[in-house]
C-alpha cells in the first residue's frame, strides 16, 4: 500500500488509476470508494470541474435543472429533471445543483456548473492528486505505467477520463488568425463586423447565438443541413437553446446558413476572402469577411495511448470501446466521462446514446464502477431478489420512473435473471447491448426507446432458452406505463420464461 500523504497518491503501484477531474472522473471514483475499491485518482487541473471550470465560452449550459419538479428532490425520480449534478448514496449529497443555482435560469451558469462539481467533490471528500499531468503511457507486465510531471504510476487498471474537448480544425482553415473555439475575443470586439463560423453544430451556433447582438452579418457553413433537437426529438442537433440564429436566418433578419463546403479561405486586406460552394446545386458564393472562427469539432487528448494500440474512430478519434466502456483493441484500459460515447450500443433508429452528456455518462460511471469490482476485484456485490407476481410492476415501474432509462434510452436497461435453482434475480443497471450480445440464462430487460418520431416508450426483451424477443409497447401522452393495459402486454411477453407464475399480474 501507499502511504498517505497531505497531497493524496503520491507516485507508485496502486491497483487501478483514474486521469482526470471532470464530472465523470468525480462519478467514478465516488462511486469506486463507495465500493471500496482502492484506488488513485490523478488530474492536470488545479480543482475539480474538468472543461467546465474553462467551458462553455458564453457560460450558459445547455443543459437544465429544474429546481421544482413533480418528483421531490434528492429522489431518484428528481434525476429525470436534474440533468447536471452527480449521483450520491447520501441523501445530503444528492440534487446539488439546484441548491447552488441564482434562479434566473434552468440552465446553469458555466460558475455554477463548475461550483457545483467542487462542492460535490467537497462534501463526499474526494481525494485527487491535482497538479498532476498525464504525459506518457507504456505497458510493463501486466501494468499500464503513466508517465507524469510527479513521477511514474504503475496499475494493472487504468480509466482515462480525459474528455473530447481538445478543438480540432481542418487544414483548410490553418490561416493566420482564424480564431477557434475557446480563443474568442470578447463579445464586444465583434460590433459592426461580419464574421463567418465553419461548422453548424451546438459549438457554431452557441457562436452565433452569442454574437447575434454584436455582430453585422454572421455566415454559418457546413456540407450538412442543421438538424434542431426539436426536430429530432433527441439531443442529436442544434439545442433550442442556441436556436435564435436559425429563426433569424428564417425569418432574413441578417443570418446566413448554408449547407455548402469551404472551398478556399484567404487574406483579403484586413478580412478574409472565403470562397463556399453549395451542397446541393453546387453553386459558388463569395464572402469578404472580418472575422473567420472555426467551431468544427473536438478531439480526445490520447497522447500515446493510439501507439500503444488503442483504436479510434471518427474525426474526434474516439477510442473504440467495448459495451462495459473498456478499450477494444487494449483489455484493462477504460475510458469515463463523455469519451464513453465511443461504445455506441445499439444506436436504434440511428439515435446515439446520452453519453456525451453529464446527465448520461453519470450513470455509466456507476455502472463501470460496479463491473470494475465484480470483474477485476472479484467482488460479488448483493442483488435483491423478487417474486414472480412483483417483476410486472416492477419492470413497468422501471420505465416510467427510472432516471437511467429516461437518459440513457436504448443505451442503458434494467436486468432481472430468472434460474430455477436462485428464482429472479435483479442484476441492476447494465449496458443493453451487453444483454442483447449473448447469454444462455433466461432473463428479462426493460429499456425506454425513443424512435424520433413518437413520445419515448418502453422496449422490453426477453431471453428464453436462449432465444431473444423483442416487445415494444406502446406510448403513453402523460408517459405513464402502468396501467391495466401495459400489464397485460407486458404479462403476455414474460409468459416464455414466467409462465404460469404470472397469473393476477395483469390485473
Amino acid at each position: 500500500m501507499v502511504e498517505l500523504t497531505e497531497r493524496p497518491f503520491p507516485p507508485g503501484r496502486y491497483p487501478l488509476i483514474v486521469v482526470g477531474s471532470g464530472p465523470g472522473a468525480l462519478q467514478l471514483t465516488y462511486s469506486l470508494r463507495r465500493l471500496g475499491i482502492d484506488h488513485a485518482v490523478i488530474s492536470d487541473d488545479s480543482e475539480p470541474g474538468g472543461m467546465f471550470r474553462r467551458w462553455p465560452i458564453f457560460q450558459r449550459m445547455l443543459s437544465w435543472t429544474k429546481p421544482y419538479a413533480e418528483p421531490e428532490r434528492g429522489t431518484a425520480a428528481y434525476e429525470r429533471y436534474d440533468w447536471n449534478s452527480l449521483l450520491a448514496d447520501e441523501e445530503s449529497n444528492r440534487s446539488i445543483m439546484p441548491g447552488v443555482m441564482d434562479g434566473t435560469s434552468y440552465f446553469p451558469s458555466r460558475p455554477e456548473m463548475e461550483l457545483g462539481l467542487r462542492t460535490f467533490a467537497e462534501r463526499t471528500g474526494l481525494r485527487i492528486r491535482h497538479g498532476c499531468r498525464w504525459d506518457s503511457t507504456h505497458q510493463d507486465g501486466e501494468d499500464f505505467v503513466l508517465t507524469t510531471s510527479d513521477g511514474g504510476y504503475r496499475a494493472p487498471v487504468a480509466v482515462f477520463a480525459v474528455g473530447i474537448a481538445q478543438p480540432w480544425r481542418p487544414s483548410i482553415l490553418e490561416l493566420d488568425g482564424v480564431q477557434q473555439y475557446g480563443d474568442l475575443r470578447p463579445a464586444e470586439t465583434y460590433a459592426g463586423r461580419r464574421i463567418f463560423i465553419a461548422g453548424k453544430q451546438n459549438s457554431g451556433f452557441e457562436i452565433a447565438s452569442g454574437l447575434l447582438p454584436w455582430a453585422r452579418q454572421i455566415v454559418l457553413a457546413s456540407p450538412s443541413r442543421t438538424r434542431l433537437s426539436v426536430e429530432t426529438r433527441t439531443l442529436v442537433g442544434v439545442r433550442a437553446r442556441y436556436v435564435q440564429p436559425y429563426e433569424d436566418w428564417a425569418l432574413a433578419g441578417g443570418v446566413v446558413i448554408l449547407d455548402a463546403s469551404i472551398e478556399s479561405v484567404e487574406r483579403a486586406g484586413a478580412g478574409y476572402a472565403v470562397q463556399t460552394r453549395g451542397a446541393a446545386d453546387g453553386r459558388a458564393l463569395k464572402f469578404e469577411v472580418d472575422d473567420v472562427i472555426a467551431a468544427t469539432g473536438f478531439v480526445s487528448p490520447l497522447r500515446d495511448l493510439p501507439g500503444l494500440g488503442v483504436a479510434t474512430f471518427g474525426q474526434s478519434r474516439i477510442p473504440t470501446q467495448t459495451p462495459f466502456w473498456e478499450s477494444a483493441t487494449v483489455p484493462g484500459l477504460y475510458f469515463a466521462g463523455t469519451i464513453m460515447q465511443g461504445a455506441q450500443g445499439l444506436r436504434k433508429h440511428g439515435i446515439p446514446s446520452n453519453s456525451g452528456a453529464v446527465q448520461g455518462y453519470r450513470y455509466n460511471a456507476r455502472v463501470l464502477a460496479r463491473h470494475l469490482a465484480e470483474t477485476r476485484f472479484g467482488r460479488r456485490l448483493e442483488r435483491s431478489r423478487l417474486a414472480a407476481d412483483e417483476v410486472v410492476g416492477f419492470l413497468l415501474a422501471q420505465a416510467s420512473r427510472a432516471p437511467e432509462l429516461w437518459h440513457q434510452r436504448s443505451y442503458l436497461a434494467r436486468v432481472l435473471r430468472i434460474e430455477p435453482s436462485e428464482g429472479i434475480t435483479d442484476e441492476g443497471i447494465q449496458p443493453l447491448a451487453h444483454f442483447v450480445d449473448g447469454g444462455e440464462v433466461n432473463a428479462v430487460a426493460v429499456a425506454l426507446e425513443a424512435n424520433g418520431k413518437d413520445d419515448p416508450y418502453p422496449a422490453i426483451y426477453v431471453r428464453a432458452g436462449g432465444a431473444l424477443s423483442e416487445h415494444l409497447l406502446p406510448p403513453h401522452p402523460l408517459l405513464d406505463f402502468e396501467g391495466a393495459d401495459y400489464r397485460a402486454q407486458l404479462t403476455a411477453a414474460l409468459k416464455p420464461v414466467l409462465g404460469g407464475a404470472l397469473a393476477g399480474s395483469a390485473m
